[in-house]
């Protein structure tokens, strides 16, 4: 795992994605809990395929500021950047833009990479 390797991840705000829908809000716009879904998914791409047989990665904290509101049929993009790794943990930063250049919102994503099968055997 290095410093500066990036995920990205698209998508299209729909009715789905709003406030609204998600109980966040009364607004028909982007609703945070699915800034928070794509940032977390960006990290998720960032690591894919590098993490070894049998392992993955479980998020332990998210701090997103939504700086922007997003309309329905508004192109979202969102990155995310391993900006620090200690041991397990990876530290990412994260950002969203929409296809005009408008700062949605980011912050700070973290993952702690673990065993698949322990981690499962753990919830019962």
């Amino acid at each position: 795992m290095e410093i500066g390797l990036r995920g990205v991840v698209s998508a299209v705000v729909g009715e789905a994605d709003t406030a609204r829908a998600l109980g966040s809000g009364d607004v028909p716009v982007l609703g945070t809990p699915r800034l928070v879904a794509l940032a977390e998914a960006a990290t998720v791409e960032a690591l894919a395929g590098r993490l070894g047989e049998g392992r993955t990665s479980v998020g332990t904290r998210v701090e997103v500021e939504h700086r922007a509101a997003s309309a329905v049929g508004t192109r979202l993009t969102v990155t995310a950047e391993v900006v620090e790794v200690d041991g397990r943990r990876v530290v990412f930063s994260v950002s969203g833009v929409d296809e005009q250049g408008v700062d949605v919102g980011g912050g700070r994503v973290e993952r702690v990479i673990v065993e698949r099968e322990r981690f499962l055997r753990g919830l019962g």
